[in-house]
């Protein structure tokens, strides 16, 4: 069902419940229009301007503003659209809406409007910002104009907003509602657009903190990319007006009605009556604020068509594990609301999230900011602000919100505005050439020079060998719009990449004083992470190699190569590497001095292999991109939990810091000696297990983890998780002497 449809659906209930109201007290219903239209509003310049609204089936209305008018006839179900010429910047003005009634807008102004809308860093309020009070007391802009829409997620979409009304920009509403006032972002966009452009400004601030994009995304927007072609089918599903639902709830009833039948029979024979089948979790409405479409139906459908000249978005922090899916979501996003406006392409203008430290891979943004930097490019009339040099690692919310601000701006004004002397981008990646052991790296935006933004070596820029080792900090030399890297440690590069880390804040920059934005260039090899992440296994061998979805009662490793080992083993080391359903993988190596010679019990400690260990191991050396856990060479406080028995909690061996009412890393191993089995190593100085692999027999259904597990056992007992990976691998290395 297109946009347009829905809305002239949605507008019936509400209608309907006006007319009934109004035929109590005087047998017909009053013109209305939704909340969007107020008094000081901004209504876009140059386009037809659309009204809308609710009045008796069969009514005329009358619409007029400035010297336009139009009139349109409600349907049967008491729904009009008028559309007048479009008008030029001015005001301000009167608009009249009339039939059985009249309704008057004062105030109103012809300008540029522009809807704001993300999560927390869009919803960040100017009393938040840098010299906070300076910029409130500043913000005395009479021609531009706030319209704050309230927070409100709804299962279906809605005809109006929940209460509110366009503001005049003054120092006290600029600070009103909100989280500590309207948008920061949102203002300096237009304050900037304002002071170039000199006409009326109209801002629709619509955010909510915390929120993903797929709420905010409508059903047509999934429908319009084929690789979220589920989510729209889960659309679909909770809609009870769609096609697909009805069949999904017909097949349900055939079944109700089939347990009905069998459930009288059983009941008559006095028979066990089989269990009501459940009803299906996928028919079930929007119910939570984080799923798909909740935000649009509550809160951009309301004031759709109101024209507008464009949108900004400054969202994403939610969906950074999203990886490169993520500018499949930005399309859905955009061609979704493009739809639904129905006023072509209209600019779409959005900030890549900032630096932060968000825990676990650094290396997890690099790809996010990858795909944030493609949909910019493969998403029509739309451009991206590079923040990467405002951020905070240690504040998911920079302050320097008059910055981004202008950055979007900036695009607007170059792009949508036609102001072509501009610079609006940072420096962007061009070619990429080898020169013997040193790559070229040239740029688009240069805009007079790269440079340096603080005067210090160019950082952030990595190479790779083609013949070993991963990627390694590269030596960065600008020639004119080119940069030259090389390393000491990289005689063959064939691969670059530049701020691929959550902590990058790079100091490349143009002429006009943009950042450039994350990115990689050439084929990197695909090579192991083990050997890109650890360095010190260059000397080990592989003992045992395991996909760990191959766990069972009997374990068959992928690779046993205990006859190819001539020991004796001077250290053991394991290498655990967990891929979530994000997509993102966390791995741990711990390796520590050989605590036996017997490379049967160095794997799993099944009852066949007779490993039974509980003792302290020296010399740990551990690696891990988990949050959290203890890193470093030659730690104290290692220990290992090897066997094949049932276990209890208590601390019968005394282990330091251990607890006897949790499973922890001091547990006791009982009988029968063939049970639920325990591998785990652990840094009891830290109070921390490094990595668990218990139940092993269970499959799908084992224990499985890399430190301490948060809700649950310290050690993973009892987890039943082992499902819950994409993939999952062991790998057991030895150090021979």
């Amino acid at each position: 069902m297109r946009a347009r449809e829905l809305i002239r659906l949605a507008g019936c209930v509400a209608a309907g419940i006006v007319a009934l109201g109004s035929c109590a007290s005087t047998g017909r219903a009053e013109v209305r229009l939704p909340r969007v239209f107020s008094s000081h509003m901004v209504i876009q310049q140059e386009k037809p301007v659309v009204v809308w609204g609710w009045a008796d089936p069969g009514e005329t209305v009358t619409v007029q503003l400035a010297l336009e008018k139009a009139t349109a006839k409600a349907n049967a179900r008491g729904e009009w659209q008028a559309k007048l010429p479009a008008l030029s910047a001015g005001g301000p003005y009167t608009m009249s809406v009339s039939g059985s009634s009249t309704v008057e807008f004062h105030d109103v102004m012809v300008g540029e409007v522009w809807l704001c809308s993300g999560q927390s860093n869009m919803e960040m309020g100017i009393g938040r910002v840098n010299n906070a009070q300076e910029e409130i007391a500043a913000a005395n802009y009479p021609k531009i104009r706030l319209l704050m829409v309230p927070n409100r997620w709804t299962a279906q979409a809605q005809n109006d907003i929940a209460p509110a009304s366009w503001k005049v920009c003054s120092p006290k509403t600029i600070a009103e509602g909100g989280w500590n006032g309207f948008s920061a972002a949102g203002y300096f966009f237009g304050r900037d657009l304002y002071k170039k452009l000199h006409v009326p400004i109209g801002l629709i601030e619509a955010d909510w903190g915390g929120t993903r994009i797929e709420p905010w995304t409508p059903p047509e927007g999934f429908a319009s990319v084929a690789s979220l072609r589920h989510e729209y089918e889960r659309v679909e599903l909770a809609d009870p007006a769609t096609a697909l639902h009805r069949k999904r709830l017909g097949q349900f009833l055939d079944k109700v009605g089939t347990w009905l039948d069998t459930a009288r029979q059983a009941m008559e024979q006095d028979q066990i009556v089989p269990a009501m089948p459940t009803y299906p979790d996928e028919l079930r409405p929007v119910h939570d604020l984080q799923q798909a479409t909740a935000l649009y139906n509550g809160m951009i459908h309301p004031i759709c068509p109101f024209t507008i000249r464009g949108a900004i978005w400054y969202q994403g922090e939610s969906n950074y594990g999203t990886g490169r899916l993520y500018t499949e979501h930005m399309k859905a996003l955009v061609r979704g609301w493009r739809e639904l406006w129905d006023e072509g392409n209209f600019p779409f203008y959005f900030v890549q999230i900032a630096p932060f430290n968000y825990g676990g891979d650094p290396e997890v943004m690099g790809e996010f900011w990858e795909a944030q930097a493609a949909a910019a490019t493969e998403i029509p009339d739309c451009g991206m602000a590079v923040i990467n040099d405002i951020g905070n690692v240690k504040d998911i919310h920079p302050k320097n919100k008059q910055e981004v601000g202008r950055r979007l701006a900036l695009l607007a004004l170059a792009k949508t505005y036609g102001e072509g002397s501009l610079v609006c981008s940072g420096p962007t990646f061009k070619s990429m050439d080898v020169e013997g052991d040193k790559l070229r790296v040239t740029f688009n935006h240069a805009d007079g020079a790269l440079k340096s933004r603080d005067g210090k070596p160019l950082d952030w820029f990595e190479v790779i060998d083609r013949d070993e080792g991963g990627f390694v900090n590269a030596d960065a030399q600008i020639e004119g719009d080119s940069v030259v890297l090389s390393s000491p440690e990289v005689e063959h590069p064939v691969a670059m990449r530049f701020a691929w880390s959550m902590f990058a804040e790079p100091n490349l920059e143009n002429g006009a004083g943009l950042p450039a934005s994350a990115f990689r260039a050439g084929h990197a090899p695909k090579r192991d992470l083990l050997e890109m992440k650890v360095p010190e296994t260059k000397d080990y061998q592989v003992l045992y190699d395991l996909d760990l979805a191959k766990l069972g009662p009997d374990i068959h490793y992928d690779i046993d190569n205990r006859a190819k080992i001539a020991g004796p083993v001077k250290r053991i080391a394991y290498f655990l590497e967990l891929q979530g359903k994000n997509g993102a993988t966390d791995y741990l190596y711990v390796s520590m001095d050989a605590f036996t010679q017997d490379l049967a019990k160095m794997g799993i400690p099944t009852y066949a292999s007779g490993a039974h260990f509980q003792q302290d191991v020296s010399g740990m050396d551990v690696y891990s991109n988990v949050r959290g856990v203890a890193q470093g060479t030659n730690l104290k406080g290692g220990n290992i939990e090897y066997w094949p028995n049932n276990y209890g909690p208590e601390n019968a061996a005394h282990v330091p810091h251990a607890s006897s009412q949790v499973y922890d890393f001091g547990d006791q191993p009982t009988d029968p000696a063939n049970g639920y089995g325990c591998m785990q190593v652990h840094n009891h100085a830290a109070r921390q297990t490094l990595f668990a692999l218990n139940h092993w027999s269970e499959g799908s259904h084992a224990d499985l983890g890399i430190g301490n597990q948060h809700g649950g056992n310290p050690d993973w007992t009892f987890a039943g998780n082992a499902g819950s990976y994409i993939a999952k691998r062991l790998r057991v290395l030895v150090l021979c002497k």
